[in-house]
Formats: structure tokens, C-alpha cells, sequence
């Protein structure tokens, strides 16, 4: 086990923004948390994020960035970036002892107080599309043109096996997301109180993985008696054994097409976090298996993973492993099973959003949390639709406008 976990932290140099910092030291907040200065994003480099870049990240989409573009707060403030490295633990070992990083984006707008945003991001196919590496991450950017140049602290985890971190991916790996995500909070404040700024209301926001992600962080929340102001997620998969079995054992027309390599890398997430091994051999036909473990431990990218094996999650499994989900039987449906992160009483305001036109979440996964915590009597929950045309993209974009429209309403009650 120590030798799993030797030598998790690794640096990586980052050519930024307005000006590139590769060089700027690392600074203590605390014991075991660290802060590197690593650029600055003006209202003209988040003027390009809203214009060609979401451009590109829209094409395809059937609601495509012009949709959206005439509703974009007008950027305010330039944002102070800054890579956190920071000490957390693995659920899933014990609590070993691991290194993980994430992002602190600060607002210049002369205030010593401004509220705070905590956003968990999505599925990705390598360690640097994350927040701490906010140029390779379009979300990160367009949560920062929406949020950060709006006044708000914009914190996020890269999740451990991303990012500066060295472990195999913990993809949709409930224990070790929910760790992440509380100690980047825990390691944001003390980045916060080192600069003499004070966190006002605290929001958390996310989308797809980061969706799910930010449910079990927001539930993780509340048991921890942490105050949260407001919610907000988009094209959550809350019930992860309803979503991987649907999307293996009931193919529909426009499911998308990197759905077997979420599949699998969830695959290879549990085996090496839950300690099952052989789960992947058992799951994976034999023929596309090393494809997918070398997707898994980032040796090759999507593209060359969907050369090698096929578009339909069912076309890459064995039908052994798929027959499993008809009663949830085995220890990875079971497991599964375990991960859904919507059935508690919800005490924070919590919108939902989604799309019809999802081509990975399905409306009825989206909406389950605002069913069960009506049922259970929380009556915080609702979910919002983004539109008959909004795909998973567009949902996001989507929520990105409305999710700070909505915050907003709780600052003016302040």
C-alpha cells in the first residue's frame, strides 16, 4: 500500500493567461497546503472565452453558443489564479495519506470579502484538463467568465489521479471524490485567510461527473454541518447504477459515443479503489481490454480508444457482466449501487438542471432528486429544463447563466 501512494505528488509547468509564471514559488497557507501564483485573466482574455472559444467548445451542438450569448454577464473584474497543492486522505485505504491539487481563483475587486463557489467538474480524458490547469479546461474558463469576473471566489478539486496528482483516476469513486472536494475547501480557506480575504455565502456547482460529484460533496456537506448557501448541478447522473445500467443494456440512438470509456474507466476506478482486482479482466472482452487500460492510465487519448474499440458500451463488454444489471447481483453492482448521491433529506436551496436532448444524462436521472426530496419532505429541491434542444453541453452553458442569476437572488438577502 505505502508503495502505491509513494511519490503521489508530481509538479506540472503551466504556460498561462495575460503572463506565464512557471517559475513563481509555491507559498505555505498552512501545514500541508501550498499556493502557486500562476496568472491572471483580464475582462478581454474572458471576452475570448465567451466569443470564439465557446464557439468552438458549441460546435455540433444543436443549441450552439449564439444561443446563449446575448444573456453572458458582461466580465467585471480581472481573476488572480492560483494552483493548490494541498494534503487529503483515501477513504477507500484506510485514509492514506495522499497529495492532491486543485484551483483559488480571486477576484480583484479591492474587497476583503466576496462569496464563494465551489465547482466540480466534469468527465475528462487527461490529467490536465481540470481546474488547476484552467487553459486546458473550457468549463473551468466559462465558470470563471461567469462567476469569477462576477466577484466571486471560484475554488475547484482536480479529484485524485488528476491534475498534479499521481493515482490512477478515482472516477465517480464516491469516497475519494467526496475527500477531495471537502479538503480543497478546507485547503481554499487557508489559501483565503493567508491573503487577509474573508469567505462570504458559500455556492457549489457542477456538471456531468462533476454533477454527481457535487451531490455527494453537497450531502458530505451537511453531515459535516458546513453551510451551504445554494446549490445548483447540471446533468447529474444521481443514481449511478440506473445510468450505467441504462447505458449499457439499453442502447438508444444518440447516445454518445464516449460513453464506453466512461464505463470503463469507471471499471478500472473500482478495481484499483475498492481493491476488487480482476474486475476489469472480468467486465472488459478480452480484445478491447488493454485498450481500455491504457485509456485508464492515460497512455493513450480518446481518439485512439475509439479506434480500438467500439461506440456502444454493450459492443465492449462482456454479456456475462451485462447480464448482471438485470438484478443488480455481483460485487460491482452492488457496489454501484452504493453510489447514488441524491437519497437523503436535503436542507440547501438545490436546482437541477437538464436537457432534453441529453445525450448522456436522461431526463429521468436528472430529475430524481427533486422527486425523492419532495417525498422526503426537504422541499428545497426543484429541477429546471434547459431547453427541448439543450444536449450536455449546452445544459451546462445553460446553467452556468441561470445558476448565477439564481445565486444572486441570495446575496441581495444578505
Amino acid at each position: 500500500m505505502k508503495k502505491i501512494f509513494a511519490n503521489v505528488f508530481v509538479l506540472f509547468s503551466l504556460t498561462c493567461h495575460v503572463r506565464s509564471l512557471a517559475q513563481e514559488p509555491f507559498r505555505d497557507a498552512a501545514p500541508h497546503v501550498q499556493y502557486q501564483y500562476i496568472g491572471t485573466y483580464d475582462p478581454s482574455r474572458f471576452n475570448r472565452i465567451l466569443g470564439g472559444e465557446l464557439d468552438t467548445f458549441m460546435m455540433g451542438s444543436p443549441m450552439p453558443a449564439s444561443s446563449f450569448r446575448a444573456q453572458f454577464a458582461k466580465p467585471k473584474y480581472a481573476v488572480k489564479l492560483y494552483r493548490v497543492k494541498y494534503r487529503s486522505m483515501a477513504p477507500e485505504y484506510g485514509n492514506w495519506p495522499v497529495e492532491a491539487s486543485g484551483l483559488v481563483a480571486i477576484p480583484v475587486t479591492g474587497s476583503d470579502s466576496m462569496p464563494m463557489v465551489s465547482y466540480q467538474h466534469g468527465t475528462v480524458f487527461s490529467r490536465r484538463e481540470v481546474p488547476s490547469f484552467p487553459d486546458e479546461s473550457m468549463e473551468t474558463k466559462l465558470m470563471l467568465a461567469q462567476f469569477a469576473s462576477q466577484g466571486y471566489i471560484v475554488i475547484g478539486a482536480d479529484y485524485f489521479g488528476l491534475g498534479a496528482s499521481t493515482l490512477p483516476n478515482s472516477y465517480l469513486v464516491r469516497g475519494s471524490s467526496e475527500q477531495a472536494c471537502v479538503d480543497m475547501l478546507y485547503a481554499a480557506q487557508d489559501v483565503l485567510k493567508a491573503m487577509k480575504i474573508r469567505q462570504g455565502p458559500f455556492f457549489v456547482h457542477g456538471w456531468s461527473q462533476g454533477g454527481w460529484t457535487n451531490m455527494t460533496f453537497l450531502r458530505k456537506l451537511e453531515y459535516l454541518g458546513i453551510k451551504v448557501t445554494a446549490a445548483a448541478t447540471a446533468s447529474a447522473p444521481v443514481d449511478a447504477f440506473a445510468t450505467m445500467n441504462r447505458w449499457m443494456n439499453n442502447y438508444q440512438p444518440g447516445d454518445a459515443v464516449y460513453l464506453p470509456a466512461c464505463v470503463t474507466n469507471y471499471i478500472f476506478a473500482v478495481e484499483f479503489y475498492n481493491q476488487i482486482p480482476g474486475l476489469a479482466r472480468t467486465a472488459i472482452r478480452p480484445e478491447y481490454y488493454q485498450a481500455a487500460k491504457d485509456f485508464y492510465e492515460f497512455k493513450i487519448d480518446w481518439t485512439t480508444y475509439l479506434k480500438l474499440t467500439r461506440d456502444k458500451v454493450k459492443d465492449v463488454l462482456k454479456p456475462e457482466f451485462l447480464s448482471g444489471g438485470d438484478f443488480g447481483t455481483g460485487v460491482y453492482w452492488l457496489d454501484l449501487e452504493k453510489s447514488q448521491a441524491y437519497r437523503w433529506r436535503c436542507a440547501t436551496p438545490l436546482v437541477n438542471y437538464y436537457g432534453e436532448k441529453d445525450e448522456v444524462v436522461p431526463v429521468y436521472i436528472a430529475k430524481l432528486a427533486e422527486g425523492f426530496h419532495t417525498l422526503f419532505g426537504s422541499n428545497t429541491t426543484r429541477a429546471e429544463n434547459a431547453g427541448k434542444d439543450a444536449d450536455h453541453r449546452a445544459t451546462f452553458v445553460y446553467s452556468t447563466i441561470h445558476a448565477r442569476a439564481w445565486f444572486e437572488t441570495f446575496l441581495r438577502t444578505k
